[in-house]
């Protein structure tokens, strides 16, 4: 199988997570997109909601889109949520399946000070979409690693691992900070989230002062 994932604090999860993944889902012709919630995510110091919350949130998603599966190998672990571990273990755990991790172009700018950051293209293709003003300079770290391993994302690659795909994708308007800014003042965006999500954070009066 050829296996999207999209990682994230998904605090709480949103269209600007859901309709990209659709894109690269659909564009890179992939059997499926996993849904995989961080526990302790190593760039942010914590979330506003509890990780059983978020992956409640991620799994109503998955109930709603066909597209989507919840990958929970990261909320499980009491450990900070590397990307080079979690992925040597879904290698393990299948062996026969290609993995393409979906980032923005802010992450993959941010990259080099990810753990073991290299390691991580023996292991996966990396996706990059497209987000508004953010681009990779000749001075960035990363940028010989992009050159290098840039693939057309019109082709099915023929190797399992290490290329950088870009993808074009829509831009979505929505990020979590703005969304729990809304959310904090008695705004709901119909518009940002997905009815079922909406009902859960009003059911459990989550982002409240």
């Amino acid at each position: 199988m050829r296996i999207g994932i999209l990682g994230g604090t998904f605090d709480p999860i949103h269209f600007g997570h859901i309709r990209p993944a659709l894109e690269v889902k659909e564009k890179l012709n992939l059997d499926t997109v996993w849904l995989m919630p961080n526990h302790i995510p190593p760039h942010k110091s914590s979330t506003c909601v509890s990780t059983e919350q978020r992956l409640e949130m991620v799994q109503l998603v998955c109930e709603q889109y066909d597209e989507f599966d919840l990958c929970d190998i990261e909320a499980k672990r009491d450990s900070p949520s590397y990307l080079v571990t979690t992925l040597k273990q879904l290698r393990n755990e299948h062996p026969n399946d290609e993995f393409y991790f979906i980032m923005g172009m802010d992450s993959l700018v941010s990259l080099p000070s990810w753990y073991e950051w290299k390691s991580i293209f023996e292991l996966c293709h990396i996706v990059v979409s497209q987000r508004h003003g953010w681009c990779l300079k000749p001075d960035s770290t990363v940028y010989e690693e992009y050159e290098h391993r840039l693939s057309p994302s019109n082709q099915i690659p023929a190797q399992s691992t290490g290329l950088i795909i870009p993808v074009e994708i829509a831009p979505q308007p929505y990020s979590s900070t703005e969304i729990r800014h809304q959310l904090l003042n008695g705004i709901i965006s119909a518009n940002a989230l997905p009815s079922k999500i909406i009902k859960f954070i009003q059911k459990n009066s989550l982002y409240q002062p």
